[in-house]
């Protein structure tokens, strides 16, 4: 996910010190707490405790030393008043029934290893799923209110634990159903919670919109969309910490619970071929061009690259937090088509001035554009960063998978350069990508499974490679004409988007039609009749 979390909340993380598990466990009579610490949430540190953190602003108290009793005291007598606060005072997901928070006991089973434990099926998750179980109920249609069922956690994002984004595989409880029957009965669902900015559009406004443009000729772009079946805002009452370190803070940035019910689509790791993968990467470029194509883009015979009636009708957005788990698959009428998920970041191309909230660059990590990591960016996002993002989706998704549902395993023989951009900082990956654009014998040491997509990535990081060369030519001209007083009016113009056209549709689509010498499955009429006129232009 993303990397300007939102966070509204306090969550504790525990340290190392013996003596403060000991306290804890006599005081709720628990078993061994995790090991887990976190820059984030309340922070014990090895000899106490004295931090709040918050990603817009640091609160901090007098440091608590458990060494001495009387702050052992204060500490344990916290607590106790933090479990007899309402679950919206704790800072808690508004309208979430917990057990464990009124009942500690509970968390006995919760934290058993999983051979231990009662119940049966796979953990959801590596982290314990304190939530599993729960009941969420949030508001619906015509003032009702309807109440889901928590399952398994499929995707927690790195951060404050509880806080950051969460994907949760749901079912209706049925407690304020609309109808006598239940109309989500038998369906495949997850509940999507964030916490963005107050200000921020919502995915379901860019959905929304980008749907009502799919029609007639242009509704298989429908197929490669996510399902929104509900979404809602909940902000946080007053008084609660949120509104209080509002009040507090003036640059404190407020915050509300966003809520998305969706239809539950199926990760890259269930497709079963080479073919399959390459397909789904292929809807993806085919979905994005649609949805941002620019009005400036022509093709050489004059005609719109995607059609006259494209060019003013598509909605014109930059998702800008493409990843590997934001890629997904829909099955329908025995065919799979690749869905691009998580609009949360996305903005209107003809607003940059929209950008992220916080101090944050947006994107997730190992798949963020090269330039983003370089603390020489000013912005703004642009279209090719999202192709970049693309691009190293695929690069690490063939490198690192010996099949789509199986990691490599370790090997003398194999290189695991790419592994570590999970954990890598900015000035690392920066380097790194920047290397892979900018050389001009690069070769991915990919697995032999994927070895059909090999000339994909060379053709493609190919064309990075000649449009960054390209624009450092007309910077160096640009700087010359500086130089020698003249204006800058007078110079050709360079497309950053496209990278002076190495990034065009055209570019793009020569390369990732055709997977081990035979055509894919193209989308539209209007792509087909663009790759007619390709084989057309070849032949004569």
């Amino acid at each position: 996910m993303s990397q300007d979390q939102a966070t509204v909340g306090v969550s504790i993380s525990w340290s190392s010190n013996s003596y403060l598990n000991k306290m804890m466990r006599r005081y709720n009579k628990l078993p061994q707490l995790p090991e887990r610490l976190t820059p984030q949430g309340m922070g014990c540190k090895l000899q106490g405790m004295h931090v709040i953190w918050f990603p817009t602003a640091i609160v901090e108290s007098k440091l608590l030393n458990f060494n001495h009793q009387e702050d052992r005291l204060i500490f344990a007598k916290m607590i106790k008043h933090l479990c007899a606060l309402p679950l919206e005072d704790l800072g808690f997901v508004p309208n979430l029934e917990v057990d464990f928070i009124k009942n500690p006991a509970s968390l006995l089973e919760a934290m058993k290893p999983p051979e231990q434990k009662t119940t049966t099926g796979p953990p959801s998750s590596e982290i314990f799923d304190l939530c599993q179980g729960s009941f969420f109920t949030f508001p619906y249609k015509n003032d009702q209110t309807r109440t889901v069922r928590l399952r398994c956690v499929i995707f927690r994002s790195n951060g404050i634990i509880g806080r950051g984004t969460m994907v949760i595989r749901v079912e209706c409880a049925c407690r304020n159903c609309p109808s006598k029957r239940c109309d989500w009965k038998n369906k495949k669902l997850v509940l999507k919670m964030s916490f963005p900015s107050k200000t921020r559009v919502s995915e379901r406004t860019f959905m929304d919109h980008c749907k009502e443009l799919a029609q007639g000729e242009h509704a298989w772009v429908s197929n490669h969309l996510p399902d929104l079946i509900w979404s809602f805002d909940i902000p946080f009452c007053d008084g609660s910490p949120q509104d209080n370190l509002g009040k507090k803070f003036k640059d404190y940035e407020m915050r509300v619970m966003r809520g998305v019910i969706l239809e539950e689509l199926k990760p890259l790791s269930s497709l079963k071929t080479a073919r399959e993968c390459a397909q789904v990467f292929y809807d993806i470029i085919q979905c994005e061009f649609s949805i941002y194509i620019k009005r400036s883009h022509f093709s050489s015979n004059g005609l719109s690259i995607s059609g006259h009636h494209w060019v003013w009708k598509y909605p014109r957005i930059l998702h800008r937090n493409i990843s590997h788990g934001n890629i997904t698959v829909r099955e329908k009428n025995g065919k799979k088509y690749g869905v691009l998920n998580d609009w949360d970041l996305a903005i209107w191309l003809d607003d940059k001035r929209d950008g992220p909230t916080s101090q944050f660059r947006t994107g997730t990590k190992p798949y963020m554009a090269h330039e983003l990591h370089s603390i020489e960016w000013k912005g703004p996002h642009r279209y090719r960063h999202d192709l970049e993002s693309i691009f190293y989706v695929m690069l690490l998704f063939v490198c690192l998978y010996s099949r789509p549902d199986e990691k490599l395993r370790r090997s003398k023989n194999q290189s695991y350069q790419y592994r570590e951009w999970h954990q890598s900082d900015d000035r690392s990956l920066y380097y790194e990508k920047h290397h892979i654009i900018t050389v001009g014998n690069w070769e991915p040491p990919m697995t032999t499974f994927f070895s059909g997509l090999l000339l994909w990535l060379i053709e493609l990081q190919g064309s990075f490679f000649l449009g960054f060369q390209q624009q450092g030519s007309f910077n160096f001209t640009v700087r010359k004409t500086s130089k020698l007083g003249r204006s800058r009016t007078e110079m050709n113009f360079f497309d950053e988007d496209t990278l002076g056209g190495h990034l065009s549709y055209e570019a793009i689509v020569s390369i990732v039609h055709i997977f081990e010498e035979e055509e894919l499955e193209t989308r539209g009429r209007e792509w087909q009749l663009h790759l007619e006129n390709l084989r057309q232009n070849q032949v004569g």
